[in-house]
């Protein structure tokens, strides 16, 4: 077992081999090893006894990490955009016991931050099948795994390299942003606030001060903090809601399917606080994109330009068009 446990967590997200490019290449991250965790034992831990998958052991990659540089809340969620959270005994187009999805921690610090995590991810996907378990045992694959894409290049991965570069150079950690507990959001937020971000309500069009601001700044979740857009991404639209061609970053809102009001819609929830914000609708003739961010204002707060260092928030300057 670890000496420093809370700076080691467990992922097993299909072939190790994708799974630990990704975590290298996350700043913060100091080592990311193949490995086999929660089977049999060490005698039926090597890829061809695994591969029977009568072991029980899942590819797996333990992931060491600086939590100064980087927090546990920022893996699991760079963890999240990759794996299919619905899958059994597979990822991508691996199918085997050895590559079902899990987490597995090894410390009580860990699992607090795990489990509450998978509580945000459960709570949004149907049918949610990813492993939360506390780590049994591990240990490494063959030399041969270790590395395996920086020995090969151009070897297989199933996760998009183009997604692990993108991953790679996000700059807005999750974990400076959890989400408080009801009592605490209820006493927050205003009660259209709370409906609309915890009930998936919707506030009337024409209604929000942020309709039509012309101000610069940038516009986070009203639960968390987290910053969601900018307004050199805000437009106007005749919709009638505050209207954005693009998040901030990608990985700061997540998107779902919403067939309630017997619509096919596309919602847009935020990523660290799972806040009801809008739907994102494609092919808006307004939008100088064709995207549009249909956004509740009750859910955002607005934060001005020179406002920005002063809230914390200075290190997101260079998102902003000179």
């Amino acid at each position: 077992m670890e000496q420093n446990q809370t700076n080691v967590i467990y992922l097993a997200g299909g072939c190790f081999w994708g799974m630990e490019k990704l975590m290298q290449s996350i700043p913060g991250v100091l080592d990311a090893e193949s490995g086999y965790a929660n089977g049999t034992g060490e005698k039926d831990a090597d890829y061809k006894t695994v591969c029977t998958g009568k072991t029980g052991f899942r590819e797996t990659v333990k992931v060491t990490y600086d939590p100064s540089r980087v927090t546990l809340d920022q893996l699991l969620f760079a963890y999240f955009e990759v794996v299919d959270a619905t899958a059994v005994n597979r990822q991508g187009h691996d199918i085997g016991t050895q590559y079902q999805a899990g987490i597995y921690y090894a410390d009580a610090e860990s699992q607090a931050t795990v489990e509450r995590v998978a509580a945000i991810e459960r709570a949004r996907t149907p049918r949610f099948a990813v492993e939360i378990k506390p780590l049994v045992n591990y240990y490494p694959a063959e030399e041969y795994h270790q590395n395996y894409l920086d020995k090969n290049p151009n070897g297989y991965c199933h996760i998009p390299f183009a997604e692990i570069a993108r991953l790679s150079k996000s700059t807005i950690d999750a974990g400076r942003y959890r989400k408080p507990e009801e009592d605490q959001l209820r006493e927050k937020l205003t009660q259209e606030q709370f409906a609309v971000t915890q009930e998936s309500a919707t506030e009337r069009p024409f209604s929000s001060e942020y309709y039509g601001n012309e101000r610069r700044g940038l516009y986070v979740d009203i639960a968390t903090g987290e910053p969601l857009f900018t307004s050199d991404d805000m437009y106007h639209s005749s919709c009638g809601w505050p209207s954005f061609t693009k998040p901030v970053e990608p990985s700061v809102v997540v998107e779902r399917t919403d067939s309630s009001h017997c619509m096919h819609r596309t919602e847009v929830r935020s990523r660290a606080g799972d806040s009801h914000l809008g739907h994102v609708f494609e092919g808006d003739s307004e939008s100088p994109n064709g995207i549009r961010y249909c956004i509740n204002g009750a859910s955002l707060r607005f934060i001005p330009l020179e406002e920005l260092e002063s809230q914390g928030y200075g290190y997101l300057k260079e998102k902003f068009n000179t």
